[in-house]
């Protein structure tokens, strides 16, 4: 079966990625091992990084391509099996996998979208340093060390605060 993509040279996209068992926290336990995966394959296979937060089973990530390629599916491919490569064999391995000599630690398949502006690409950032609270791993953005959102707070671009609830404002102006 193929799947029809948006290819597009130059193109920024928006990723969702999973591993297979959504109970697992391999992301961030072997945290090193995927960072080391991705700085690997940037290295051979060029790509910006716009934003990316690391949940304990799934991730998010927004990449420009460079301007004569359009190949994240291979980029994808390599950061996968680097990051499988790296940690040990402990999970069930369905008989189809097997038969394909692969191990059962990713979906198969990820999720793409392809960045259509500026508005498009500031809802989606927003989305994915926003992601650890709408999971409920913290209550702050900034709290989540897995995060992009930490480079945005460095360079200004955000508060350490971004997206918290606001105090109350009472009718006076004061904060309760």
């Amino acid at each position: 079966m193929h799947y029809r993509r948006a290819n597009v040279p130059g193109g920024t996209y928006f990723f969702t990625v999973n591993l297979a068992n959504r109970a697992s926290h391999l992301l961030v336990e072997h945290i090193d091992f995927l960072r080391d995966a991705v700085r690997t394959v940037k290295q051979s296979h060029p790509f910006d990084i716009f934003a990316w937060s690391v949940m304990p089973e799934h991730m998010h990530a927004i990449w420009r391509m460079p301007e004569y390629d359009a190949d994240f599916p291979k980029r994808w491919m390599l950061i996968k099996q680097r990051f499988s490569w790296a940690i040990e064999r402990r999970e069930t391995i369905a008989a189809s996998r097997r038969r394909k000599g692969e191990r059962g630690i990713w979906q198969r398949r990820f999720w793409e979208h392809l960045i259509s502006d500026e508005n498009d690409l500031a809802r989606h950032v927003d989305y994915v340093h926003i992601n650890p609270v709408k999971h409920g791993y913290v209550t702050r953005a900034s709290d989540w060390p897995y995060s992009s959102i930490h480079r945005y707070i460095r360079q200004g671009l955000l508060s350490p605060d971004w997206a918290c609830a606001p105090d109350v404002v009472t009718r006076h102006g004061e904060r309760s």
